[in-house]
């Protein structure tokens, strides 16, 4: 394919807003990083939101959208369009000249080992609004054919290092809600999975006290002290001693933090961000060499607490931000579901063995051509 420009919109398990960003790339390389942007949720989608991830455990199906689920659909629709036409007008970009926008959704239930993943949000509807065509349903097909439906952006992490100057192997890190890595060599394809925890347990245990939406900055976990024994005792779980590629449910460990209230709000919020950084460095050994460089991306990367943390924990590897090395540790993602979608416009895989276990690369993705009400199904390489 032609180099095209593309947006992409991630809406992650942290459920703190929308990302979107615009980049030119011909599905293998990125040619330019275009402008990107954020949409916050409000208080009150963040608790519709919440509570649609609470109604979903009982989901067996992905269609259907019982109760919450319906409201909540709406609203993911609704807040993406709306941050794709506010991003357009603010950037006066011609939505003429974009090929292709890739639209995620929300993820509300992810249990791959039954073959289930949803992801709410109606892409016809997106389409038919924009204008135009919207890939989507990333997941799905992976899923149901055996793989972890997770990580999907590892190929988006290599197609960067690639263009990167520096010591290798190098792992990219994205702390969502749930973290997770890819790790590149350029010897071996890339290798990925979630490492466990993310952000989700210390905004959850920070709302519970506080009403608090995160810890902004890691200023409460710098001030607190690490509960070593609770760490250790949440790494005996059998998941830290599965090699990848493996993923996890946002709420996979939300089980964890019940023995926290007993802590202090700053003690709590050390202890779970030493968590996640505990965990991702449990991964090193089933790696085929431990990585000389750790790029952090996500939300967790403005947690300066939890940084440092991972610093500690991968040492001696180097440690730096998406931002220290001239890529977006906000827009990441985003940029990335762009990436996705000009792979499924021509076909391309956009999952392997090594990142989502699926027995040969797939294509994946669905299209949603605007001015048609029907699901096509993106063309296969």
């Amino acid at each position: 394919m032609a180099r095209v420009k593309a947006i992409g919109m991630m809406s992650g398990t942290s459920l703190d807003g929308v990302d979107v960003a615009l980049i030119e790339t011909d599905g293998h390389h990125i040619s330019a990083f275009g402008p990107s942007g954020y949409r916050a949720y409000s208080d009150t989608e963040r608790a519709v939101l919440r509570q649609a991830l609470q109604e979903a455990v009982a989901l067996t199906g992905r269609t259907a959208r019982p109760g919450i689920l319906a409201e909540a659909e709406a609203l993911v629709t609704r807040t993406h369009a709306e941050t794709i036409e506010k991003f357009l007008a603010g950037n006066n970009i011609d939505r003429a000249g974009i090929a292709v926008v890739g639209f995620h959704g929300q993820t509300v239930l992810h249990r791959p080992q039954m073959k289930l993943t949803v992801q709410i949000g109606d892409a016809d509807a997106l389409a038919q609004r924009l204008g135009l065509p919207v890939a989507f349903d990333f997941r799905g097909d992976d899923v149901a054919s055996g793989g972890q439906g997770a990580p999907l952006v590892p190929i988006y992490h290599c197609a960067l290092v690639t263009a990167l100057k520096g010591p290798q192997p190098v792992a990219v890190l994205n702390v969502g809600g749930v973290a997770n890595v890819t790790y590149c060599d350029g010897e071996h394809p890339p290798i990925a999975c979630d490492t466990g925890p993310g952000n989700a347990l210390i905004d959850d245990f920070l709302r519970a006290r506080t009403g608090q939406a995160f810890d902004d900055g890691g200023a409460m976990a710098a001030r607190g002290t690490v509960n070593e024994v609770f760490v250790a005792r949440v790494l005996q779980d059998k998941f830290f001693d599965q090699p990848p590629p493996k993923s996890l449910d946002r709420n996979a460990f939300a089980h964890a933090s019940l023995s926290l209230p007993e802590m202090s709000v700053t003690d709590g919020c050390a202890t779970l961000a030493m968590l996640t950084a505990a965990s991702v460095a449990r991964v090193v050994r089933h790696l085929p060499r431990p990585p000389a460089r750790w790029i952090v991306a996500g939300g967790g990367a403005r947690n300066k607490t939890l940084v440092n943390f991972l610093a500690a924990k991968l040492a001696p590897a180097m440690v730096e931000t998406a931002d220290a090395v001239g890529w977006s540790a906000d827009a990441l993602e985003a940029q990335a579901f762009a990436y996705l979608a000009v792979r499924t416009l021509d076909g391309l895989p956009i999952t392997f063995p090594t990142t989502t276990g699926v027995k040969q690369a797939m294509a994946g993705g669905q299209l949603a051509k605007s001015g048609l009400q029907d699901k096509t199904r993106a063309v296969s390489a």
